[in-house]
């Protein structure tokens, strides 16, 4: 029998209601449904019994065939990065707020999975950003995001000193807030609020945007898919920070070096059509109003 995964945001009550109906659902077509343990939360054995659950970081050991992540954007990134390397499909239904990678609302839920179950979907591949975190020439960790590799200043309004190299080539020195790397699924995010472009999230390339340089004349750059990019931390003003998609924290030191490059992985998006990009563009971010 075939497994379908099922993670949730936490803290989202609506899941009493939501997750009964799916697991019967799942199983009135011959799927075992495989829950986390905050999915679990929300289960009556009384009403699903046996349902198996599992920790979240240990469901791609299951072999699920596709993985249904409830919750909004911040779910969808963890458990890219977790289901990263197995490859497995991922329908993100949105119960956030903004929702613009979970595009399926949860009205479209049971009409997506009678299209997943057809075969008559559409898998959309995003690209991933692997990155190091390299310090006196020893590797200290290494790093999978879908959205964004950041470097940034800490609590303290100071600027940090930065230089950033491509292909061992010299890009850039600067003091600034902070410096974004970027996927093209990650250009709608923390980059787009730093005044950094949009990239359809086909395009072979990767944004470097810096975080409020003090430099009028410095700006974001797009730059090939293929390129090997380096962050060092030249200057620390007082504490700087290396975030992966927002959600993993690491402290930097001066001397640093975060080197980005495209991840041999890639997230693969269950769809229906394959306009939802632009149809998110225009009712989430507004773009293109008049």
């Amino acid at each position: 029998m075939k497994r379908i995964a099922i993670i949730c945001k936490p803290q989202k009550e609506e899941l009493g209601q939501i997750l009964p109906g799916l697991i019967a659902w799942l199983r009135e077509r011959g799927y075992e449904p495989l829950l986390d343990h905050e999915a679990a939360r929300y289960i009556d054995a009384a009403s699903s019994p046996a349902v198996l659950s599992v920790d979240r970081a240990e469901l791609p050991k299951q072999n699920p065939s596709l993985v249904i992540v409830l919750g909004g954007d911040g779910t969808l990134l963890s458990v890219a990065r977790i289901f990263a390397s197995a490859g497995t499909p991922l329908l993100s239904v949105n119960l956030g707020h903004l929702g613009f990678l979970t595009e399926v609302r949860l009205g479209d839920l049971y009409a997506t999975l009678d299209g997943w179950c057809a075969d008559c979907h559409i898998i959309e591949a995003r690209a991933m950003l692997h990155a190091e975190l390299v310090r006196g020439g020893k590797l200290l960790g290494s790093y999978e995001a879908l959205n964004d590799i950041v470097v940034t200043k800490g609590e303290i309004a100071r600027m940090g000193d930065f230089v950033v190299e491509m292909d061992g080539r010299s890009v850039a020195s600067f003091r600034a807030d902070g410096v974004i790397v970027a996927t093209p699924t990650g250009s709608t995010a923390y980059t787009l609020a730093a005044n950094g472009p949009i990239l359809t999230p086909d395009v072979d390339a990767m944004v470097v945007t810096p975080i409020c340089p003090h430099l009028l004349t410095l700006r974001p750059i797009v730059v090939r898919g293929d390129a090997t990019l380096v962050v060092r931390i030249a200057g620390v003003p007082n504490r700087i920070l290396l975030t992966v998609d927002g959600q993993t924290a690491v402290e930097l030191e001066r001397g640093d070096e975060i080197r980005c490059c495209k991840s041999q992985y890639t997230v693969n998006l269950v769809r229906l059509s394959d306009g939802g990009f632009f149809e998110a563009l225009r009712q989430k971010l507004s773009w293109g109003e008049r």
